[in-house]
């Protein structure tokens, strides 16, 4: 289904800017891209800051990230094996606009979980 905006216009079918809106609109890939602002971090130091994420989401989140050329994976031969992730200068470019999408999810969390309360009973 194409998908239509008065500022854009219509979306083709396939579009890879719906793939790519889809991959960095995704909660987990937001706040790995947000973690990874900060600087290079290892998986256990990751996971930790993303409250919420199971290994697999991260492991899945991280490898899409490394495909879509946002983020690196670098493996240090070492025992037990070290890996590190940071974001890409392409990544880097993200982060204002994941910067503002954090910060107006949490400037209008009230108001969204008043709404849904307010439909809620409206449709019951």
């Amino acid at each position: 289904m194409a998908m239509s905006t008065p500022a854009f216009g219509p979306a083709p079918e396939g579009c890879l800017a719906s793939e790519v809106l889809n991959r960095i609109g995704d909660k987990w890939s937001v706040y790995a891209i947000a973690c990874l602002g900060g600087g290079t971090l290892r998986f256990s130091e990751l996971r930790r800051q993303i409250d919420g994420i199971s290994q697999r989401m991260l492991t899945a989140t991280l490898r899409a990230l490394e495909r879509d050329g946002l983020v690196t994976r670098t493996m240090y031969p070492e025992i037990p094996p070290r890996v590190e992730y940071a974001l890409t200068p392409l990544g880097k470019s993200l982060l204002d606009v994941v910067g503002t999408l954090i910060a107006w999810s949490e400037t209008h969390t009230a108001d969204i979980d008043r709404a849904r309360t307010d439909y809620d009973q409206r449709s019951r």
